[in-house]
């Protein structure tokens, strides 16, 4: 495939934009190449600039569960449009949205909208602090939660040392009262909590980890995350910004039944658009201004285009339960043919699955936290992505991103994916 048109756009991009991109990993720096540039999109498909058609796998890393251009949430925004785009004051459809949401997933009363997954998890930490009167949280070696200067943190020297800064214009008093655990090793937990006894005040986590690749938790490592906050006066937050409405209608809470005491979301909640939002029961909820004194606020937060794009998703998904079940089929049926593929080349590789999300690690050891997911061939990595996109296929541009699976996409879609990966194999 040609990207002239695109190569061009990068370059011109460059001068006016950091790295020519507004995300990092936009930019290819992983992968190497140029970065493609998208025209349109529709259903399991993009379009880029030079014409191409490329079968998506990131899906806008998530949002896109039922395709790109879904035609309800497409006439949601249009009508909503034509009525206004913002307003600066409540309107009905904030309650409709917050009120399906809370019904559809566990363990929350009520939920307040803001603009981002960063915004969410941002917020949800200051409301965490703010219950409980504690500085210090929790997060885990591998696992984002945006871009806020407390979970910008890499490893200290030992298992309950404090974290170091790991971006500049991150303080050292900020990485000070970040904590970093190992995900899947609730030793390694339990050994900071108690270095830390009645200092913590949340332990937040991605129940199931998308951004070291997929890796789900061990069996009882949520559950004894539970036990751990609850013995301790913590509060668990989960991070569904990728799992909320995608693993199933309630997330990760109502697939492994485990509850958080806090929930952040983003992605398939907005449709689309950008949309975060937090949640949880009562009596930690009605600690944000304006009934109690943790101060959070957004000027476009609930606004009517990115509301009516998130309400028309959500009951899309609510009316079609059915919806994960083909959505984890189809997902195993991809892990099926890519490992068939992968193992007739003698590759060495691990596959990472749950419901409509995957990852292929090239390393045969099993992927279980950020250390195994670095021990993976990148430049094997690489040249399969580079492989698979010439191919048309277009999977996330790093090794450390899960695939999204979306609705949209037929078993002819699948098989054209194994069988390009077939061929991109024989190469490795």
């Amino acid at each position: 495939m040609l990207y002239q048109r695109s190569s061009q756009l990068f370059a011109e991009a460059e001068k006016v934009i950091p790295g020519g991109v507004n995300s990092p990993v936009r930019a290819f720096k992983a992968v190497g190449g140029t970065p493609i540039f998208v025209e349109r999109a529709k259903g399991a498909y993009l379009y880029d600039v030079d014409g191409n058609r490329l079968l998506d796998y990131i899906n806008s890393w998530g949002p896109m569960i039922l395709g790109h251009a879904f035609e309800p949430v497409v006439h949601a925004v249009i009508e909503k449009a034509k009525l206004g785009t913002s307003f600066g004051m409540p309107t009905e459809l904030e309650t409709q949205i917050a009120s399906l949401a809370v019904e559809m997933v566990p363990n929350v009363d009520k939920i307040r909208f803001v603009n981002s997954g960063t915004e969410a998890c941002m917020s949800a930490i200051r409301l965490a602090r703010g219950f409980t009167n504690r500085d210090k949280i929790i997060k885990f070696a591998g696992c984002y939660h945006g871009h806020s200067d407390s979970f910008l943190i890499q490893a200290g020297s030992g298992a309950v040392t404090f974290g170091s800064p790991n971006s500049p214009g991150v303080t050292a008093g900020t990485a000070k009262d970040t904590l970093l655990a190992t995900y899947n090793d609730l030793e390694n937990v339990n050994a900071l909590i108690e270095a830390n006894k009645g200092e913590i005040a949340a332990i937040i986590v991605e129940p199931v980890a998308g951004n070291m690749g997929c890796i789900p938790p061990k069996a009882g490592f949520l559950e004894g995350l539970r036990t751990l906050c609850s013995d301790n006066g913590i509060l668990l937050i989960f991070d569904e910004v990728m799992t909320g409405f995608r693993l199933a209608p309630g997330g990760v809470q109502e697939l492994l039944n485990v509850n958080a005491d806090i929930v952040c979301f983003g992605k398939v909640i907005g449709g689309g658009l950008p949309v975060g939002a937090f949640a949880a029961r009562n009596e930690i909820m009605n600690f944000l201004a304006p009934l109690g004194p943790v101060y959070q606020a957004g000027t476009l937060s609930g606004n009517p285009l990115a509301m009516a794009a998130g309400l028309a998703m959500l009951k899309a998904l609510n009316e079609d339960k059915e919806v994960f079940e083909r959505l984890a089929a189809k997902t195993a049926y991809l892990h099926a043919g890519l490992e068939k593929v992968l193992k007739e080349n003698n590759i060495a590789f691990t596959i990472n699955r749950i419901g409509s999300m995957i990852s292929v690690h090239f390393d045969s050891s099993p992927v279980i936290d950020f250390k195994s997911a670095a021990k993976g061939d990148n430049e094997n990595f690489k040249k399969f992505f580079h492989g698979m996109l010439q191919a048309g296929v277009y999977i996330a541009p790093s090794a450390y991103e899960t695939w999204f699976i979306t609705d949209a996409l037929s078993y002819e879609d699948l098989d054209f994916t194994i069988n390009a990966a077939a061929t991109v194999a024989q190469t490795l």
